[in-house]
């Protein structure tokens, strides 16, 4: 069974930056689909940002384009969403997923998802 770990959450001001960081348990994902998503008090969890298995294609979504970038590290086996002039409508769990099928906007086309890690911004 893939695990996926998300770090690098936290209490940050409106305006500020964060990276968050996604590790799986093996391997065997270092070639999948990688997506971030998020899950805001009160609201369904809704798409964030992906990335192909060979790090070349990526997707945001509209309300965080321009100011999310999505990444692989080196090894591949790490995924990263660095966001910067966060707002306190960024506030929301976030998560990362795994899909063998492609990256993808749609929830259910992932393998393996993580807990998620908090990312709470104040105004």
């Amino acid at each position: 069974q893939v695990q996926l770990v998300e770090s690098g959450g936290g209490l940050v001001q409106a305006g500020d930056s964060l990276r968050l960081s996604c590790t799986p348990s093996t391997r065997t994902v270092s070639f999948y689909a990688m997506g971030w998503f998020r899950q805001a008090p009160g609201k369904e969890r809704e798409f964030v940002a992906s990335i192909s298995g060979s790090g070349g294609t990526t997707d945001y979504a509209d309300s965080v384009k321009g100011r999310f970038t999505i990444s692989r590290g080196d090894a591949k086996n790490t995924v990263y969403l660095q966001m910067n002039s966060l707002k306190p409508e960024d506030t929301a769990v976030y998560v990362c997923a795994a899909s063998a099928r492609g990256p993808g906007a749609i929830e259910y086309e992932y393998d393996y998802m993580g807990q998620g890690t908090q990312v709470t911004v104040s105004s």
